[in-house]
């Protein structure tokens, strides 16, 4: 396993990301943003933050597969939120516990950017990933 994620001490230990990822694999994937589109290009879950998070996780997952890598592999997610404010977070991680198991969602290192808008109106969310395999 070329990843290896940790809290370490004098930190806080977050449930959600790792503060630290070592990765020493020598293939790096790069997926650009994913959005809560099918593969059909609709939009999935209008309006619903916790659906849109959970369709962006898959695509994410859909990306990550056809490079040969999983989520065990990711080393660093970046996460832009419309405008984002502390009490859209229970959605929010409801999205994830949605596909956590079905797409094995490793806490890996991870911002959550709060912005004002993304290209397309009724997009709330959009996530990058960065793994590494060997």
């Amino acid at each position: 396993m070329p990843v290896t994620l940790m809290n370490p001490d004098g930190l806080m230990k977050p449930d959600v990301y790792r503060q630290v990822a070592v990765a020493t694999g020598t293939r790096q994937v790069h997926v650009a943003g994913q959005v809560a589109y099918d593969a059909e290009g609709q939009l999935v879950a209008p309006g619903d933050l916790a659906g849109q998070v959970a369709q962006a996780y898959r695509n994410v997952a859909a990306a990550l597969a056809a490079a040969g890598a999983t989520f065990r592999d990711v080393v660093r997610l970046t996460i832009y939120v419309v405008d984002w404010e502390r009490e859209k977070l229970p959605d929010f991680l409801a999205g994830i516990e949605r596909v956590r198991e079905e797409l094995g969602v490793v806490p890996a290192p991870a911002s959550l950017i709060g912005v004002s808008v993304l290209f397309e109106p009724g997009v709330l969310v959009e996530i990058e990933a960065t793994a590494v395999v060997d």
